[in-house]
């Protein structure tokens, strides 16, 4: 098997080296054909590494002189950081010195750094961010989570297409079910644009869509992809995430309402320690730049090394499979079908 090589934003997310050394050296440990090139300031980067036991041929560093603040404008850190880490690593991938890029920096200067740099495919109008939800039947993959507020219904179908192949290639899932959310699951419930984007994946038959799904769905596990806007996706991500943190908060608050309860916690420990490894974010980090002709991952900026690590673990599942170049068959596909459609029409 040949070897993978990813370039790390070291500098990026709240953590920076702190959190972004000890995941590359873990990710390094676990993954014998993996190679990562750090990318930031050099020297900071060596001191961080002093005293750490790894493979020097397989942990390079590049050098950057800047850094993509988190609340920084995406415009600003495109057009007067070019030496940022994120930038530096970005183009390490379109230089073909690295296969992929993974980032806890800057949602909003990743993408657009990211699209400057490496470009859409051909039939892609736009890329989106894809990310992984726990479900109770395991997980969902929901897009897109806030690159692209407002949408197309032919930019909606074109991350249900996207949304099929990651859930193929991470889930092992053949024909995922597709799901489209929704104010309700009737066939006259939503706007214009969702009724437009519907009838679209209706005509489709290389996708299995199984119509509207609903916000409570998407935990139900009713479908294995969830296709949204940005807008919308982005509020039912965060909405998931702050209830996990609710429902977490009222059990540590029962449990330490009296001696009754804190004993009954000892004895439900392994039950509420399963709970957590199930809803705990850093288990499912790690979102995808999908749409581009390079694999770029965003990791979460407030994650720890343990979840920076399985964002690098995502990347590399979307190198073995070479996931930009699955995209890009698929949609060539799907453009002469669509030419197909519209001479019959034409012809009729």
């Amino acid at each position: 098997m040949s070897r993978k090589t990813i370039a790390i934003d070291a500098m990026g997310g709240d953590h920076g080296l702190s959190v972004t050394v000890p995941a590359s050296l873990e990710a390094l440990k676990n993954n014998p054909n993996l190679s990562l090139i750090l990318v930031g300031n050099e020297d900071n980067i060596k001191e961080a590494l002093k005293g750490k036991a790894f493979d020097q041929q397989r942990l390079g560093i590049q050098n950057a002189s800047e850094v993509v603040l988190m609340d920084e404008k995406p415009s600003d850190a495109l057009r007067k950081k070019k030496d940022s880490s994120m930038r530096v690593a970005i183009n390490l991938v379109k230089q073909g010195d690295a296969q992929a890029c993974v980032s806890a920096g800057n949602t909003g200067a990743l993408m657009a750094i990211a699209r400057f740099v490496l470009k859409t495919h051909a039939n892609i109008d736009r890329p989106a961010i894809c990310t992984t939800v726990p479900t109770i039947k395991g997980y969902s993959h929901l897009l897109d989570m806030g690159a692209n507020v407002d949408c197309s219904a032919e930019q909606l179908f074109q991350f249900a297409v996207m949304g099929s192949i990651l859930s193929e290639v991470h889930s092992d899932i053949q024909r995922p079910k597709i799901g489209l959310l929704n104010i309700g699951e009737e066939e006259l419930k939503g706007n214009e644009q969702i009724q437009e984007t519907h009838q679209r994946l209706l005509k489709a038959e290389s996708l299995n869509y199984v119509g509207f799904v609903e916000g409570d769905g998407i935990s139900q596990g009713e479908v294995d992809v969830v296709v949204a806007d940005g807008f919308v996706g982005n509020i039912a991500l965060k909405t998931m995430e702050g209830t996990g943190r609710l429902v977490t908060h009222f059990l540590k608050e029962a449990a330490s309402e009296n001696l009754l309860t804190k004993i009954l916690t000892l004895f439900a420990y392994p039950m509420l320690k399963k709970f957590k490894q199930k809803t705990d974010p850093e288990a499912y980090n790690g979102a995808s730049l999908v749409g581009l002709q390079g694999i770029v991952i965003k990791s979460h900026g407030g994650v720890g090394a343990f979840g920076f690590s399985q964002a690098i673990n995502v990347a590399m599942k979307e190198l073995d499979r070479d996931v930009p170049e699955l995209i890009r068959s698929r949609f060539e596909h799907v453009a002469v079908s669509k030419q197909q459609e519209e001479s019959v029409v034409s012809m009729n």
